[in-house]
């Protein structure tokens, strides 16, 4: 009998130099923010109204880093393992187990945008709304980071693309042969699920950067590209929440279907939306400054 579903087993290092093992998820990590350091130095270029230097690009960047890197291990921390926080506070700073949530990065990067507002005498709206069309793609980077770290996968399947994730399987580090027979006879295709990491990275990764890449390539009135990043993100990510398992130690929330990431989604939703509504009723509108105009 041949198995029906491709099984997913990478390699979580990507490489070795010595004794330093380079990990796919901070390769990710790395191409997410050179995509952005790219991206930005492309627009502040290309966009002139917009008023952004390439020296600006990195200093956000930076700021964003921080923002990204400590704000999603708080958030995780908070929302997803509240328990094993208080069992053990040291937890929150053991980054290598795994454990980074967006709603946490969102916050941190949100701070980090305050703060470099502030520093350069922009207003907030116009470090938001610069730096939202570059977010998606960082997204989608972690999102491939979360599929080849066999994390974070979605709900059984049946459907042809399913695919079979080792680390659901029960099979440990050294039973790489017995899980390979297993596979090989079939006998694991009862294990296929949804690869929702996928669906997030083309949904909440793609589709919305060149959503907002077509909305931001003209002047809008602001604070409106960062409403419609709020309520692309929020759509994408309830939709992608229908696929994904949810956390083993969450569970569904309430009614079996409904999930943690859809509770803190739909704030999103609402808020962009607000957001938007707020920005073209105050106006006027950025293409007055818009030097093609």
């Amino acid at each position: 009998m041949q198995p029906k579903h491709i099984l997913i087993n990478f390699d979580p290092v990507a490489l070795s130099i010595g004794p330093l093992d380079i990990h796919w998820y901070g390769l990710m990590y790395l191409l997410a923010f050179l995509s952005f350091w790219a991206m930005g130095n492309t627009l502040a270029t290309t966009r002139a109204w917009l008023g952004w230097s390439k020296q600006e690009v990195s200093d956000v960047l930076f700021y964003g880093m921080l923002g990204v890197i400590l704000g999603g291990r708080m958030g995780y921390m908070l929302f997803y393992g509240f328990q094993s926080l208080l069992a053990d506070p040291l937890s929150l700073f053991r980054v290598w187990d795994g454990g980074m949530s967006f709603h946490g990065g969102l916050i941190g990067v949100i701070l980090a945008m305050v703060w470099f507002a502030r520093k350069t005498n922009k207003s907030f709206w116009q470090v938001a709304d610069f730096v939202a069309p570059m977010v998606p793609l960082g997204l989608a980077f972690g999102r491939l980071g979360n599929f080849i770290g066999g994390e974070l996968w979605g709900r059984l399947t049946d459907v042809p693309w399913g695919m079979i994730f080792v680390n659901s399987t029960g099979y440990g580090p050294g039973d790489s042969k017995a899980l390979d027979e297993a596979w090989r006879s079939g006998a694991l295709d009862h294990l296929a699920r949804h690869p929702s990491q996928l669906y997030q990275a083309g949904l909440e990764g793609l589709a919305l950067f060149f959503i907002l890449m077509w909305y931001s390539a003209r002047p809008r009135p602001g604070a409106a590209v960062s409403g419609m990043f709020l309520i692309g993100y929020g759509v994408f990510r309830l939709i992608a929440e229908f696929f994904r398992q949810p956390d083993d130690h969450i569970g569904f929330l309430a009614m079996q279907w409904l999930t943690m990431g859809m509770l803190l989604s739909l704030p999103m939703i609402a808020a962009g939306a607000i957001i938007m509504y707020m920005a073209y009723r105050a106006g006027p509108k950025r293409e007055e400054t818009d030097p093609k105009s």
